[in-house]
């Protein structure tokens, strides 16, 4: 359940109340908010008089749920917005590792010379083999803030487990939350408790519940500014990597007041359905896209079947563009 509690009750009173119902507090345009578990259906009759409005809920999503906010939210990405009316998809672009200045230097003019503004890349890589590159951790983050100095990017960076997230936090404009650990309540309180931009990625193995309640964990720590990524499902199939979810995508947008990005470099895992899966993803009128690409993906240290070149990443947006436009969207 949500309260909103009345703008004469106090701080101190907030926290008191909060003791009392056990409850997760914030304060939002000046007021405190309260939010505990969905068994909650009414507010108890020694509260009445303190709260000026309540929603209860069938589940935990709450905070997420468009049955408290119809409005899609507004999320910013740097100098960007997207959610909300602004009906802009944004594009972030890079390599799925930071490996070298050269490679990521490459990636940032890319992105600066096609009029994007968002460079991704990782640092700290949830590998599945202990035998894969890792990442370049630390080192690798100094890399993307030199390049969003130099360029003026917003930098998207993965945070893998809890031990670095203050790093990643410090370093990045956005702090992605994988696949792998989007059940890391270390990383998720962290979060919460930051004013960065937050991506989580749903697992692969995991429902919309729980998708949005990973979300919730942030929002009732008080940060607003989250955003959900689709990036497939494990399933069946072994011709691709994953399968694309766009049905869950379209559910997420009926009930889901966050704004959602895709990642179809992830879902498909092979470099020639990427464009395709970003002109199907765009056509839905989405709030981002998440596509890696490389200076020559041949040589990349990781995921190097499924990065598109920077001659197919240019081509990738010329497509989708019209798709965008079509729907009432523009690329930024």
């Amino acid at each position: 359940m949500i309260l909103h509690l009345k703008s004469s009750v106090s701080g101190l009173r907030a926290s008191e109340i909060a003791a009392g119902l056990n409850a997760f507090s914030f304060k939002k345009d000046g007021n405190y908010v309260l939010i505990t578990g969905a068994s909650m259906k009414d507010v108890p009759a020694q509260y009445e008089n303190e709260v000026s409005d309540s929603w209860a809920f069938d589940n935990d999503i709450q905070l997420a749920s468009k049955k408290y906010q119809n409005e899609k939210r507004s999320v910013n990405i740097g100098d960007v917005t997207i959610g909300g009316n602004t009906k802009s998809t944004i594009l972030i672009g890079g390599p799925c590792s930071v490996e070298s200045e050269e490679q990521i230097r490459e990636s940032a003019e890319l992105i600066k010379g096609m009029g994007l503004t968002s460079l991704r890349g990782g640092c700290y890589k949830p590998r599945t083999s202990p035998y894969s590159f890792q990442g370049m951790g630390l080192d690798g983050l100094k890399l993307l803030a030199k390049m969003r100095e130099e360029y003026g990017l917003s930098i998207v960076t993965e945070a893998r487990d809890a031990t670095h997230i203050d790093e990643i936090i410090e370093y990045s404009d956005v702090v992605q939350v994988g696949a792998k650990a989007m059940y890391d309540q270390g990383i998720l309180r962290a979060c919460a408790k930051s004013n960065r931009t937050i991506l989580i990625k749903r697992g692969f193995g995991t429902t919309l519940k729980e998708f949005v309640q990973a979300a919730e964990f942030v929002l009732s720590g008080g940060n607003d500014q989250v955003v959900l990524c689709e990036r497939g499902l494990r399933t069946f199939e072994t011709s691709t990597r994953f399968t694309l979810d766009l049905c869950g995508v379209a559910w997420l947008q009926e009930h889901i007041n966050l704004p959602i990005i895709l990642d179809p470099s992830h879902a498909m895992g092979l470099a020639f359905g990427v464009t395709p899966l970003a002109k199907a993803c765009t056509a839905m009128g989405i709030d981002g896209l998440l596509i890696e690409t490389h200076p020559n993906p041949k040589v990349a240290k990781s995921d190097a079947a499924q990065q598109l070149d920077h001659a197919e990443f240019k081509a990738m947006l010329n497509e989708i563009n019209p798709v965008a436009a079509a729907v009432g969207y523009k690329i930024v």
